[in-house]
Formats: C-alpha cells, structure tokens, sequence
C-alpha cells in the first residue's frame, strides 16, 4: 500500500495499468456553454464511464494491485453507490469477492447496479460513523482487504487518470479544471495530474451548499464537518480525509460554494443542450463555473463530469 502521495510516475504506471478496463471517456464542448459562461469550457465525460463514473479508475487501481493472498478474502467498502459499483466491478475482473456497505437511502439504480457486479451488501444509517462501524465489523469476520473511498493513495492515483487524460486529448493549455468535491479522492487526484501534466493550470472544485466541508477545511487548515448536510447531490455528503486534504490544501486554488437549485438547473442544461444523462454530484462544477462567471471568463476551462447514474423514477426536475 503507498504511504505518500502519488508522483508523476505513480499516475503514468497506474493510467497504464488501468486502461484495458475502462473506457478513455470523450472531452466534449458546447457553443451553448461557452456563451453562457464566456469561457471554453471542456467537458470530461465521466459519465460515460465504466460504471457510470469516474470511480471506476480509482477502484481499479486500488484491487489490481492486491495480491493473489489478499484477493482470495476478497475486499470491502462503503460507498453511496458510485464507490461500490467501482469495487464491486473492479472485483469482478480479478475475480475477488466483495462486501459494500451502502447507505439505506442510497438511489435504486446505484443498489441494482452493485448487486449486478456481484457483491454483497449490507445497509446501513446514512453517516459517516455507521458506515465505517459496519464496514470494519465486515472486515473483521471475513479478512477482506478495505478500499476507502477516498481516502487512499491508489483509489487518489486511479482519480488521477481522468484529468490526465483531459490535459492530453485538450490541444490547447487548460487555464483551470474544476472537479466536484465530497470526499476529495478526485479533487486531489486533479490537482495532482495538473501540478505534474499541466504546470500553470489552476485547480477549482465545486461543492454544495448543503454539504459544505471542503471550504470551511481549507478556509480553517484542518479538516472540518459541515454545520449541516442536505443536498441533492448525494454522492458528495462526506468530509475529507487526512491524505485528501493535506493535497487539496497545497494544490487547489479556490472552493466555491452552490445551492441545491444551481446543481438542478446545470444538471438540466446539461440533459437538455448536450443530451447527456448527469447525475447532481457530476452537474456541481458546472453549476460553479456559471454561477462565478468573473473567474472563468475568457478562460479555458476543464469540467469533469464525475458521474451519471440517476435514479430516473426520482429526477430532481
């Protein structure tokens, strides 16, 4: 397991051995967009990942690298649906058995799509505390390896990948990429690709209002809880860890904040103008980039699209 956090040549050696399993997700573009936002903006199309999301390539990462020893007891998790399913897939490949506990409220789509990979699963009370409670006890009965969601030095170098390819496949120099932020895992992993792929490119996240963290954390230096959680986008409800934030501190320029009703309305756009299926969490860096405008102006702007599975019996809109 790394202990540090991943360099240039860790991101290299992990894009390679990730990339027969997922796809190398498109980079779109949009005139409607880049009006709206008087930037040109890019957009990283990981929802048309593997399992609908950029988590994909961190779970990959992270379970390639086991031994045949620890695969055998097979590897666990806790995730609200786009963590699970990376595990749950990343398993399959190699042939592990796997354990995901999920929140009891986690969407339909996330629940069936876990189980289609052939894990098993446990639910639990939708905190922090239960899950990790629930995960360990698992861990404890079966000797399954655990793969954090986030905070963990492989599952942040497979994050890595998604904007690494962005910077390659943009022929031009991206002035800003901004990534949604829950727990971090991809945000550090953006930040670090730009730091390695693309000196000079500054690193933004998006954030809800609802589950504000992130931005109380890097405003105060150590790792905060959000005075409140509610938000639609449900796959960023946790807080950051001690290997995510100590990156996001040093790497990322700015945290911006937005509300439940600026995620709905770009998730939208993005379903109506560009016909593409976003999931809240995967609208959250859009939704950023429109509402601050004198940012991102006559910029180039990488957007990642983290995820796209939606429950589409309970649209936002």
């Amino acid at each position: 397991m790394m202990t540090t956090a991943p360099n240039r040549e860790n991101i290299l050696q992990a894009h390679e051995l990730i990339a027969p399993y997922i796809h190398r997700t498109p980079v779109l573009t949009s005139v409607f967009f880049d009006q709206l936002s008087g930037s040109n903006i890019f957009f990283k199309a990981e929802n048309l990942q593997k399992i609908g999301a950029f988590k994909a390539r961190g779970g990959l990462n992270a379970i390639l690298q086991l031994t045949e020893e620890e695969r055998k007891n097979g590897v666990a998790t806790h995730s609200s649906g786009n963590h699970a399913q990376a595990v749950a897939y990343a398993a399959a490949m190699v042939g592990a058995r796997a354990y995901v506990v999920m929140p009891d409220n986690s969407p339909e789509v996330k629940v069936k799509a876990v189980e289609g990979y052939g894990a098993s699963i446990t639910f639990c009370k939708n905190t922090p505390e239960e899950r990790e409670a629930t995960v360990q006890k698992i861990v404890s009965e079966t000797g399954a390896t655990f793969i954090h969601p986030f905070n963990n030095y492989e599952v942040i170098t497979g994050q890595a990948t998604a904007s690494k390819e962005l910077i390659e496949d943009v022929d031009i120099h991206l002035d800003m990429i901004i990534a949604p932020v829950g727990g971090g895992g991809l945000l550090s992993g953006t930040a670090l690709s730009a730091n390695y792929f693309s000196p000079g490119t500054q690193v933004y996240a998006g954030e809800p209002e609802g589950a504000a963290d992130a931005i109380l954390s890097f405003r105060s230096g150590k790792i905060e809880k959000a005075p409140y959680v509610k938000t639609v986008a449900d796959g960023l409800l946790t807080y950051l860890g001690d290997k995510t934030f100590p990156i996001i501190k040093e790497y990322v320029t700015d945290i911006l904040l937005v509300s439940d009703e600026e995620i709905i309305s770009a998730m939208r756009f993005l379903w109506e103008r560009m016909k593409i299926v976003v999931e809240p969490s995967g609208a959250v860096s859009l939704a950023a980039v429109l509402k601050n405008r004198a940012i991102f102006e006559g910029k180039n702007v990488g957007v990642v699209i983290s995820g796209g599975n939606v429950d589409l019996g309970k649209l936002p809109f």
